[in-house]
């Protein structure tokens, strides 16, 4: 019996692929980049199953042609995939949450701590031999612990942002289009308000995910109405931040620094204006870049394809 035909657009570890190559005809684009367009063409009439990253574009005219019944996305967000036009042609999309909600929190507090005590920028200094003397506030940063963390989004990220917060003794507030209650009471979170989060946070938390209501949701009012003593932290999806309206925000001193994973286009250039800033910490988007979760990834997007090629329901299939 012919296996059914898997092509992923990135080579993954055969270490993890291997095991699955008895059920399953895997095809890997054998460079460590994106695929080109022409090259991903060609395979779409010729699979049953599509493992991509989020750099590949797939529009309608992709799930028009292709001959896959599931698309896999190797990523929790799937802003690169035009879900009507799947469900529109039958192809099945998955994606891979829960699994990466530990690894993105730690890098989403790392991100906030190495921001408020400027250690990349402490890093440099001594590296490139400026550490001469001691003085009193030599490269001094900002608290974090006791401060007050707001988090727009309290999805399963978010809870475990606050988690994490709650170890430090910091105050939590959060906005969401829903209360989560559970979290008040285990967290000690408490529900606000946008503009009252906004108004009353020492690090201001996005970790909401991008729709087109959230497009552009940190914009100049946005940052207007925050401290200028605060913090915005973001490693859910660039294009929730209008990134010309933060580099006024910061370059005006309305607020006091930013540490940034994502970005409005991916990936961004060295020459960004962001970038020249010595208050911006920015990480290349690796909130999941741990080796245990991403594998971890890898495993849940061919279980996803195993099991709708078995004619079963997937396992994170994308409502």
């Amino acid at each position: 019996m012919q296996k059914p035909k898997v092509y992923i657009t990135r080579p993954l570890p055969e270490e993890v692929v291997e095991p699955y190559r008895g059920k399953l005809d895997i095809e890997m684009y054998e460079v460590d980049e994106p695929i080109p367009a022409e090259r991903l063409s060609a395979q779409v009439k010729e699979v049953d199953a599509l493992i991509p990253m989020l750099s590949e574009k797939l529009g309608e005219e992709f799930f028009r042609e292709t001959s896959a019944k599931v698309v896999a996305n190797l990523a929790v967000g799937f802003d690169n995939i035009d879900v009507e036009a799947a469900r529109k042609y039958g192809v099945t999309v998955t994606n891979t949450p829960d699994v990466l909600t530990e690894t993105t929190a730690d890098l989403t507090f790392a991100l906030m701590l190495n921001t408020a005590r400027r250690i990349t920028e402490a890093e440099a200094y001594i590296k490139e031999d400026k550490w001469k003397q001691w003085s009193p506030l030599q490269l001094a940063g900002t608290d974090v612990h006791h401060k007050t963390m707001g988090i727009v989004g309290m999805g399963r990220i978010g809870e475990a942002v606050a988690q994490r917060a709650k170890g430090f003794s910091m105050d939590i507030l959060y906005h969401n289009r829903s209360r989560k209650t559970e979290a008040e009471e285990e967290l000690g979170a408490r529900y606000v308000s946008f503009d009252e989060l906004l108004e009353k946070s020492d690090y201001v938390v996005c970790m909401t995910p991008f729709t087109e209501e959230t497009r552009h949701l940190f914009g100049e009012e946005t940052f207007r109405k925050m401290k200028r003593d605060a913090y915005f932290i973001n490693t859910s999806r660039g294009k929730t931040v209008d990134e010309e309206a933060l580099y006024q925000a910061l370059e005006k001193g309305e607020i006091k620094g930013c540490g940034l994973d994502v970005f409005e286009e991916e990936p961004i250039s060295s020459s960004h204006p962001l970038l020249q800033m010595q208050n911006v910490t920015a990480t290349p988007h690796i909130g999941s870049s741990s080796v245990e979760t991403r594998y971890r990834m890898m495993q849940l997007c061919l279980d996803n394809c195993i099991r709708v090629l078995s004619g079963e329901e997937p396992i994170t299939p994308v409502t």
